[in-house]
């Protein structure tokens, strides 16, 4: 519903990456005059463009758990080629690490679960209202989601964390492997085969690249929204109740509201003195074209941390975590290490020698992988650190966004 206003406010959204364009939707969608401003050629070109794809709406465990503390000197020294952590100088980093291994603890992995996971649901709801009013094309699909599990261990694991969310058996549900070949036969062809298939039904996936493109084209053509790509925001300058922005091209830019979803991009929060525990992990994906055996079904590959997702005719092989990486060089050795977990784990996926994407971005993580937003000046707001699960709590972290600036009648 749009806001009825003889004035409307002039809402400057930075970033238009899915979170960007997410937040850009739920501002102009009450009646703000919107612009998003982006450095890059288009939406969602950055860590938006070649993500797993996954919307995991109830797989929405924090990195940081009471399980990881004893692999984290192994993690240091390169011993899980999946995860790796590297010393990094930079201030920031540090503290980012000591919080992280404060949340490494059973009683915060559970209330950091639930938080993570109320974002998670109301971004569905959030999506499936998007959708009944407009139609996007983003290879949107609700097929479910499959996460594969090796040892006795993964499995007592999920068991603990469908207690602790209190999901129901309809939510998700434990299968053996034959079970789950059943509904998904690409797991016979499985090299390495699980032990055990948690299977999640309502789970969805999408190509995050084409709905931020899509998004925009809506709000664009349906809601007045000005865009402006090539244009980086080198300053934001704040004037009592208001703000200027300024850009590389030495643009002067008023607002009332200015709204920072700049990702793992640290420049701005720091020059306005905005203290959010954001800083990036780096993961990797591939796109290929599908074969006779790909799956139809989302997996996930909990002991290689990789996703297979189909998008449309493609498949998207994604994963990987570096931490204390700040470069969003494709490195081809870890490409090599992609590719080669890939085949092990589903070696009939994908056509992998005629992978047509090679891609590598950055993931703005939290300490607690829950995302932050706030309002700390009147003319200025956030939406960051949405991590791995940018792409599925976009929506509803636009919203959340929105409703906490919005001005009280």
């Amino acid at each position: 519903m749009h806001r009825v206003s003889s004035s409307p406010r002039k809402t400057i959204v930075i970033g238009a990456g899915v979170v960007g364009v997410a937040t850009a939707y739920a501002f102009a969608s009450r009646g703000d005059e919107v612009t998003i401003i982006d450095g890059r050629a288009d939406a969602g070109l950055g860590t938006s463009f070649a993500n797993g794809g996954q919307l995991s709406y109830l797989y929405t465990g924090p990195l940081a758990n009471h399980r990881i503390r004893k692999e984290i000197p192994g993690l240091a020294l390169g011993f899980n080629p999946a995860f790796r952590i590297k010393a990094n100088p930079d201030p920031d980093f540090i503290l980012w690490l000591l919080s992280f291994l404060r949340n490494c603890t059973r009683d915060r992995y559970l209330r950091n679960s639930r938080r993570a996971l109320e974002i998670a649901l109301e971004s569905q709801v959030e999506m499936l209202k998007l959708l009944q009013v407009h139609n996007l094309d983003f290879d949107y699909q609700v097929r479910g989601k499959m996460q594969m599990l090796y040892t006795d261990a993964a499995v007592d694991a999920i068991k603990d964390n469908m207690g602790l969310k209190g999901l129901k058996d309809e939510d998700q549900e434990l299968l053996s492997l034959e079970d789950a070949a059943k509904l998904e036969p690409a797991l016979n062809l499985a090299d390495d085969k699980p032990k055990a298939v948690l299977f999640t039904p309502s789970e969805a996936v999408g190509d995050a690249n084409k709905f931020s493109q899509a998004l925009l084209q809506t709000l664009t053509s349906e809601y007045g929204v000005t865009a402006r790509f090539d244009t980086r925001v080198t300053d934001v300058t704040l004037k009592g109740e208001s703000a200027s922005v300024q850009t590389d091209a030495g643009d002067m830019l008023d607002a009332d509201l200015v709204v920072l979803c700049t990702g793992a991009d640290r420049k701005l929060i720091k020059k306005l003195g905005i203290r959010v525990p954001v800083f990036p992990m780096k993961g990797y994906s591939i796109t290929a074209p599908m074969t006779e055996n790909s799956p139809a079904i989302s997996l996930t590959d909990s002991k290689r941390r990789l996703v297979f997702t189909r998008l449309g005719d493609r498949m998207r092989i994604a994963g990987m975590a570096d931490l204390g990486w700040t470069s969003e060089f494709v490195d081809p050795k870890r490409l090599d290490v992609l590719l080669t977990a890939a085949k092990a784990s589903m070696p009939m996926a994908a056509d992998f020698d005629n992978a047509s994407q090679l891609w590598a971005g950055l993931r703005p993580m939290t300490p607690d992988s829950v995302p932050r937003s706030g309002h700390p000046h009147p003319a200025i707001a956030y939406n960051l650190g949405h991590g791995m699960l940018g792409w599925t709590m976009a929506m509803g972290a636009g919203k959340r966004l929105a409703d906490l600036v919005e001005p009280k009648a």
